[in-house]
């Protein structure tokens, strides 16, 4: 059963719209079933031209409405919708009459044996639902509290469920992503589009944050999809931002300004600090390193991030400086014979185990520090073709990497399951990045519905921010992968690769969701993963493909679990050149630990 909560200023209206027939006549046979009184005393009486006379049943709910005076809340009628699922039983008036008494009670308006309590009357015109309207204003004068009034009707019916045997609901655990209202959904209607702007900006809001490593990073990629984007800043701090609100260009209000959405209002893991605490509380860019990334990977990384940064700056300290923003270690070479002047540099990608460091020549001659320092004083011009562009080898690793992470996550996830169940919730969050960077890069549909599908199983109850884990950090650096290695051919043996592992996870993570006895959240993977199997269908996949890991039983899952050294990938093998504690900026690539 579901219930939603309206509220509006005057109960005259809502009656009246209650007794009609509707807005589409879908309105049948309207009567009160219960309320404060009997029904039959509170139902309206027929005049003799057919009409009804509402003018006593107004009276009665708006007489408490005086006592309060200016006390009065702003919107004072409390409107509550509830509807059962339609494959539930078609409940009779008594029936419908003690749902409403039992959740004017649970809700704590009206209780049993209160006679000092709102008034409200309970309206069916439909056979799977009814609407409870209510004043609020208590009899004897006191303003009744609504605070969380939202979550005391859910847990009501998930009690009514449990009493009549119906259909099961999920709980007011705040993993639901929010739902356009009926007005964005008739706005999208009458302009022609296929869903209403909130949900399009959900997405796109969502899929940029999973591929950003920086916050700059982030409202970068939204202005790159054409979403405009409005910064709120600190009334403390002037250039601190607080948060943020999207648009797009062509929704406009009736005044003609563009209709804004709050991050929060989008989601709830979709605010600025929930974002921030995603990306790393620092502010340091999401790091890239680990056992995860591959030599060939890591050299692409850097040669791409050395590009962008040299054509961005005609300096060598505003060089180094967009260098750290993209959040690569930087390490300047110094001349011995003048300290200040910089004649070398070297980068290396973040990581919590050992350095690999890469001297700007291993990455190119037209990376070394020289060569960039003539193109600037040179009026400028792109570091020379094709080493600008990812080769198909390197396109190839970014995805072969992505899918290693995904591997290492599963199995992370899946040691989880016998050790502590709620130590994956980072990992579940990371893996809808994870699939939201997949379907934007393939531009697969099956891929986009399994990443909408997916959200509400990714978050963490009650809206809390994991604790970071490896697992989460692995699967992040997979989504930083996919971002940077941009299109692939959707028919390559790297996707089929891609997608059979996050199969794997997906698997995993609604098996643990049962375990944590999250059952919406646990349908939410399954059914995202059923958008994965066909996404690997069509990719020219099946069920027997070289690519695919073979199902496993939980029994399998769990023994594996249990297991205690779980699978991780190989470690980077040692790169070229002789092991330091002091690597030198200028020779090539070191390791430091």
């Amino acid at each position: 059963m579901i219930g939603k909560i309206l509220r509006g200023k005057r109960v005259e209206g809502l009656i009246r719209y209650l007794y009609g027939p509707g807005r589409l006549g879908e309105h049948h046979d309207p009567r009160i079933v219960a309320g404060f009184d009997e029904p039959d005393e509170l139902e309206p009486p027929m005049r003799a031209d057919g009409s009804r006379d509402f003018r006593r049943l107004d009276g009665l709910l708006s007489q408490p409405l005086a006592l309060l005076g200016e006390r009065n809340y702003r919107k004072p009628v409390w409107h509550l919708a509830l509807r059962a699922a339609p494959e539930d039983p078609i409940l009779d008036d008594h029936q419908w009459a003690e749902i409403a008494k039992e959740m004017m009670a649970r809700t704590g308006l009206a209780a049993d044996g209160d006679d000092d309590a709102v008034r409200w009357i309970a309206v069916r015109h439909g056979e799977d639902h009814i609407h409870v309207v209510a004043t609020l204003s208590r009899i004897d004068g006191v303003r009744p509290d609504v605070w969380n009034d939202g979550y005391r009707v859910r847990d009501a019916c998930r009690a009514i469920e449990r009493r009549w045997g119906l259909r099961s609901t999920a709980p007011a655990d705040r993993t639901a992503a929010r739902r356009p209202k009926r007005a964005e959904a008739e706005k999208a209607a009458r302009s022609g589009r296929e869903e209403p702007v909130r949900v399009t900006l959900w997405r796109q809001v969502a899929a940029a944050a999973a591929g950003a490593r920086t916050e700059a990073d982030f409202f970068a990629a939204l202005e790159a999809e054409g979403v405009l984007v409005r910064k709120r800043y600190s009334t403390r701090f002037a250039h601190q931002v607080t948060g943020y609100a999207v648009a797009l260009p062509d929704d406009l209000a009736s005044s003609g300004q563009p209709v804004w959405f709050g991050g929060g209002k989008l989601a709830g893991d979709l605010t600025l600090p929930k974002l921030r605490l995603r990306w790393g509380a620092d502010g340091a860019a999401r790091p890239l390193g680990g056992r995860h990334v591959s030599e060939r990977t890591a050299l692409a990384v850097l040669r791409t991030a050395v590009r962008r940064a040299a054509d961005s700056v005609r300096t060598t300290d505003n060089f180094v400086h967009a260098l750290e923003e993209q959040g690569l270690l930087v390490r300047c070479r110094f001349s011995r014979l003048e300290p200040d002047q910089v004649t070398g540099y070297a980068v290396a990608l973040p990581s919590v185990e050992e350095l690999v460091w890469y001297a700007g020549g291993h990455l190119g001659a037209a990376y070394t520090l020289p060569r960039l320092q003539q193109r600037w004083n040179a009026s400028g011009g792109d570091i020379g073709r094709p080493e600008d562009e990812l080769t198909a080898e390197e396109r190839q690793a970014f995805y072969d990497d992505a899918a290693r992470a995904a591997a290492y996550a599963t199995a992370e996830i899946r040691r989880y399951m016998a050790i502590n169940p709620y130590a994956a919730e980072d990992a579940c969050w990371a893996a809808s990045d994870a699939l939201r960077v997949a379907a934007k890069v393939t531009g697969n549909t099956d891929l986009l519905q399994a990443a909408d599908v997916y959200d509400r199983a990714a978050r963490a109850p009650y809206g809390s921010v994991p604790r970071p884990s490896s697992a989460g950090g692995a699967l992040r650096a997979a989504a930083g992968l996919l971002r940077l290695g941009g299109v692939q051919n959707r028919t390559t043996v790297s996707i089929l690769l891609l997608v059979s592992r996050l199969i794997s996870l997906l698997e995993t993570v609604a098996e643990i969701r049962r375990l944590q006895q999250r059952q919406a959240q646990a349908d939410a993977a399954r059914l995202a993963n059923r958008h994965l199997v066909r996404a690997r269908i069509a990719a020219g996949g099946h069920r027997g493909s070289q690519a695919a890991e073979p199902a496993r039983p939980s029994q399998a899952q769990l023994a594996m679990a249990a297991f205690p050294n779980p699978w991780a990938p190989m470690s980077n093998g040692p790169a070229a050149g002789p092991a330091s504690n002091t690597p030198n900026p200028g020779r090539g690539p070191r390791r430091s630990r």
